[in-house]
């Protein structure tokens, strides 16, 4: 009896059964070899996918698309006037320049712009403590308001983009209904929703449409929903925060407001009508006094 197997092969039969062995592992190991190289660049494969897929989406987000932008809004901003009727102006063609509205250069009707996000509280203390003042004077003509809605606090909206779809509705009303526009931009600061928060749904922003007197409304509703000028009204909003401000001592705006009256920014109060109408009427005197013939004044009663 002896110790280990027992193997009574001849000498040439063993070597031949472990060539054949050897054989078998080598051919084992090469298919292990060949499906870890096939995992391995298959792994390579879908993380270089995932890697150009995210680049690209970078890139798509970056580049905007260039789209037309609304009617009636060619300088960026409504301008309304008697009547309060809104200056016809046709849409500007993708990547157009805006077009500066022109002062009236007599001095006789003030001029008065009014930069403000739909998100901003500020800019609600403003056009709810001066609206109502600065109706009857646009509206008789003594006094023309260019507003221009601008997306600033999009990303304060708890991921709604509240700022960006408000503005794109605003351009939606001075597209199709712009002599609904005063109420409508008046009725957007009434019950204003938070700093933070997440806005007005879709559905609350038409209603308010409705509730402004707006024709079109099924037009409106569409460009609501497609948000048809949300890539204007950011492109709009990155002009007026770069600058140049038009026809202004204001380079550039550099919050979610900004008031000017015949060029001149207004940094009084917010929430006392008696300090704008003051500086409506000092700016107002300051352009009389650059020009040969006065004319009357908006009335300070």
């Amino acid at each position: 009896m002896t110790d280990g197997p027992d193997d009574s092969r001849p000498a040439n039969e063993r070597r031949e059964a472990a060539r054949e062995k050897a054989r078998q592992l080598r051919t084992t190991q090469q298919r292990k070899d060949r499906r870890n190289k096939t995992l391995l660049t298959g792994g390579i494969v879908i993380g270089v996918l995932a890697v150009v897929t995210v680049v690209a989406l970078i890139i798509v987000s970056a580049i905007r698309p260039t789209v037309p932008g609304p009617k009636n809004m060619a300088s960026d901003g409504v301008l309304i006037g008697s009547g309060l009727k809104v200056t016809p102006t046709p849409a500007l063609a993708a990547d157009a320049k805006p077009i500066p509205s022109t002062p009236d250069p007599s001095g006789s009707v003030v001029d008065i712009r009014v930069y403000a996000d739909y998100l901003c509280e500020l800019c609600g203390d403003f056009q709810r403590t001066n609206l109502k003042q600065l109706e009857p004077l646009v509206k008789n003509g003594a006094v023309t308001m260019e507003v221009h809605p601008v997306a600033i606090y999009t990303s304060h909206s708890a991921g709604t983009k509240y700022s960006l779809r408000a503005a794109n509705a605003a351009a939606c009303v001075a597209n199709y209904s712009p002599n609904a526009f005063w109420k409508f931009n008046a009725t957007m600061f009434m019950s204003q929703p938070k700093e933070g928060g997440p806005g007005l749904t879709d559905t609350q922003i038409k209603k308010r449409v409705s509730a402004a007197g707006a024709g079109k409304t099924s037009e409106i509703s569409s460009c609501i929903d497609d948000g048809r000028f949300k890539t204007w009204a950011t492109t709009a909003s990155d002009r007026a925060l770069s600058g140049p401000i038009p026809n202004s001592t204001v380079k550039k705006m550099t919050n979610a407001l900004l008031v000017l009256v015949n060029g001149k920014q207004y940094t009084g109060s917010l929430t006392s009508a008696a300090d704008f109408k003051a500086f409506v009427l000092q700016a107002q005197g300051d352009q009389y006094s650059s020009t040969a013939t006065p004319t009357p004044s908006p009335s300070a009663g």
